[in-house]
């Protein structure tokens, strides 16, 4: 009897880190022992943003959505005892990938490693991060420079390296349609790829295309999305061989990697989400001709907060089971064939192919970020008012409502909750990393560096000598910043009313006849303090507001509290809501509170929303928050009746 020759699974990760570089470390090496063949590292906010722990704009955000790497000893604390080697690494990392790519460099050199071995990935996909999740440092074109320092570095030193993750799945996040989500991934890889042309020698070139890998999501409707998958494959293909005439089949490989939808998780009998992330995964596992090259999972519980170690293991488990019990690696392709799949991938490949020739008449992806970005905030406009018409169903949250209480819910509330006390103990121990450190050597690389970013060089080299000299992720970027600029990148609302009026016309109502008592109109300021950048939530809110005839202000990511404050005073708000889904929640409301209160505006209320525990709302309503909304908080036409309610009570008081 022959033999059955099964495939390789894919690599198994978990998108992990959080708190410490020495508690994601035990995490990582217990992750390992269970099976796990890959990491997956989450960085935390300001060391995503280019800021040291220490700075004003990381108040609360230090060890929150993952760990914090202010300079070499953090990285080197982050892998001890993990041989960077053998290992494949996966870095979820964009304006500051070169720095922790060096970083990681210089760790790997410290073990005594061949860095031409290494293997594993950093994002550094600057442009979605502009249409979706708001980590970005400098302005477009020099980013997209900053990617190309690190793909041409790769190629010469770290050939194994994957030095860009084109990254559609937080376009997806975002509310793309499986059309957008092809088309503007594509676009960023065309304008990549662009901009390396001239990077290497002609004959090389092939080589340097067949290092560019994705990152992709993969939602619920997992027909469309396995046949999205298969229209990727397609079109990649077509684009390697007639845009840039790669002849060699292996060079013009879709590989990518996934992490399934955590957009579609609820908060709403959690429980659920074991099934919608199961099903995801076979989306993209399913089809042998468009399967993942590494796939790693949200836990059952990411929509209440941060997921526990069991919590993470439970969604590995997963992946375990699917490819080591069941026979799916045993086949060919189960799809090739199908009449249904192919009709379905021929219509998603003509979509995004009118999109893709309408952003090249644009003139790439750099120019259109605009427009792209307008267009993700009106199709997850679309979605959300799908799933409150009821029009779309998502069990346990608009059908299927009723619902025992869940035994997964301990007494831990279900989630982990990062100590307080380790920022203060980050911040600490940079400190002593500065006190100890050689600052003339130092101020010597960093001069070194703002030569080479001033000049045009490729700043990886000077970013690894800045790295073994000692200096620190704020220091690096700060030079960046220096060189390049900075940016702040469209929110994608527009001031003008859109014509969603259908269903608003008792809501506009209200809103004119609270105007009419004010003697001018409604104003709602929405604020995003700190550094998150997921800025989905806040561009729905102040979109649906602005349709229920208020006036609004929205400036976008990343205020400080003084500047909320000083805006709310400015604009004579009426409310002011703030958008946080970092976790950071209690001390950044707390600082807006004391000083809305010092400016005199300690009457206005204040309504909050993000992914916040029960016991933080109790403490945020505690400290004066009028009201607190969650993911769970779906009907957006609810809050924007609060709205009305609380300036009327306001009218009242007063």
């Amino acid at each position: 009897m022959t033999e059955i020759q099964k495939d390789k699974p894919w690599l198994i990760r978990t998108y992990a880190g959080h708190s410490t570089a020495q508690a994601s470390n035990a995490l990582y090496r217990s992750n390992l022992a269970k099976g796990q063949t890959g990491l997956s590292v989450a960085f935390d906010l300001p060391t995503q943003t280019g800021y040291d722990s220490d700075h004003v704009l990381a108040r609360g955000e230090v060890g929150k959505v993952g760990v914090p790497v202010s300079h070499l000893g953090d990285m080197r604390t982050l892998f001890r005892d993990i041989p960077l080697e053998q290992m494949n690494t996966s870095m979820t990392i964009n304006a500051t990938a070169p720095w922790l790519l060096a970083l990681y460099i210089a760790v790997a050199e410290e073990q005594g490693a061949d860095i031409t071995k290494l293997q594993g990935t950093v994002q550094n996909d600057i442009i979605k991060e502009y249409l979706s999740r708001g980590t970005y440092i400098c302005p477009p074109k020099p980013s997209l420079k900053l990617i190309a320092d690190v793909a041409e570095y790769c190629y010469s030193n770290v050939p194994k390296w994957n030095p860009m993750n084109v990254c559609s799945y937080h376009l997806q996040e975002a509310g793309a349609t499986p059309e957008q989500e092809l088309a503007f991934a594509l676009a960023t890889a065309q304008a990549v790829l662009d901009a390396l042309k001239d990077r290497v020698p002609e004959q090389d070139f092939p080589v340097l295309v067949g290092r560019i890998s994705f990152f992709v999501n993969a939602g619920i409707r997992f027909v469309t999305e396995m046949c999205k998958m298969r229209a990727f494959v397609e079109l990649w293909d077509e684009i390697c061989e007639t845009r840039y005439g790669i002849a060699d089949e292996k060079m013009r490989r879709f590989r990518y990697g996934v992490q399934v939808n955590s957009l579609g998780l609820t908060e709403q009998q959690p429980e659920n989400n074991v099934y919608r992330i199961l099903l995801e995964m076979l989306a993209v596992t399913l089809s042998k001709n468009a399967r993942a090259r590494a796939v790693q999972l949200p836990a059952w519980n990411e929509a209440l907060g941060l997921p526990r170690p069991w919590d993470q293991q439970w969604s590995m488990r997963m992946q375990q089971i699917l490819a080591y019990e069941t026979d799916l690696l045993e086949y060919g392709d189960l799809f090739d064939g199908s009449p249904v799949v192919a009709a379905k991938v021929a219509a998603l490949k003509e979509g995004a192919r009118s999109e893709l020739a309408n952003l090249d008449s644009m003139g790439g992806a750099v120019s259109a970020i605009e427009y792209m970005k307008s267009r993700l905030v009106e199709s997850n406009s679309d979605r959300l008012s799908r799933i409150e018409a009821g029009e779309t169903t998502v069990v346990g949250v608009n059908k299927f409502t009723t619902t025992e209480a869940s035994p997964l819910m301990t007494g831990d509330g279900g989630i982990m909750v990062v100590d307080p006390a380790v920022e203060q103990d980050q911040i600490d121990r940079l400190t002593d990393w500065r006190a100890t450190r050689d600052n003339d050597a130092v101020q010597k690389a960093l001069t070194a560096l703002r030569e080479a970013a001033r000049s045009g060089a490729n700043v990886m080299a000077p970013s690894i000598a800045a790295a073994k000299a000692g200096a620190t992720t704020g220091e690096w970027a700060e030079v960046m910043r220096q060189a390049f600029g900075t940016y702040r990148g469209p929110t994608g609302v527009s001031g003008s009313p859109s014509n969603r009026t259908e269903g608003l016309d008792d809501l506009r109502a209200a809103v004119d006849t609270v105007s009419d008592k004010l003697g001018r109109r409604l104003k709602f300021l929405v604020g995003k303090p700190g550094l998150d950048g997921h800025s989905n939530g806040a561009e729905q809110i102040a979109s649906r507001a602005r349709d229920c005839g208020m006036d609004i202000t929205y400036d976008g990511i990343r205020m400080t509290p003084d500047e909320i404050v000083n805006k709310a005073k400015e604009e004579n708000a009426h409310v002011v809501g703030l958008s946080i889904l970092s976790g950071s929640h209690v001390p950044l409301v707390e600082d807006v509170l004391e000083k809305m209160k010092t400016a005199g505006l300690g009457h206005i209320p204040l309504i909050v929303g993000g992914i916040i525990p029960e016991d933080d709302a109790r403490k945020l309503a505690g400290l004066g928050v009028a009201r607190v909304y969650t993911p769970k908080d779906f009907e957006l036409n609810t809050i924007m009746m609060d709205i009305v309610a609380l300036v009327n009570q306001e009218l009242i008081a007063a």
